[in-house]
């Protein structure tokens, strides 16, 4: 069994930073990918960001700049530091890993999400 759990969301107004922590935790025996996705009301979960434990970082076009993500794949954690944050910005953010477990097999997981909230 593994566990993701973000921390860190909150209300913050526009201009403003935040940074969102994911730490996984359970049956791993590696973890491959970690990324970031974020739903707003009414519109389908996108990616924020992805990181592999070879060192790669992926962002969406529209937040390169603003948002950085960065991994610690020993300590099974995830970080998002959110910069310049605009009302469009207001989201779930949820953490997801692709991770072998002690089992040998890799599986999705996805955290239970962070609500953030940004006010104009």
């Amino acid at each position: 069994q593994v566990q993701l759990v973000e921390s860190g969301g909150g209300l913050v107004q526009a201009g403003g930073s935040l940074r969102l922590s994911c730490t996984a935790s359970g049956s791993i025996l590696k973890i491959n990918v970690m990324g970031w996705y974020r739903q707003a009301p009414g519109k389908q979960r996108e990616l924020v960001a992805q990181i592999t434990s070879g060192g790669t970082t992926n962002y969406a076009d529209s937040l390169k700049g603003r948002f950085t993500a960065s991994g610690d794949f020993v300590k099974n954690a995830m970080y998002l530091q959110m910069n310049s944050l605009k009302p469009e910005d207001t989201a779930v953010y949820y953490c997801k890993g692709n991770i072998l477990t002690t089992r040998k097999i890799e599986y999705q997981y996805w955290g239970q999400g962070t609500q953030v909230t940004v006010s104009s």
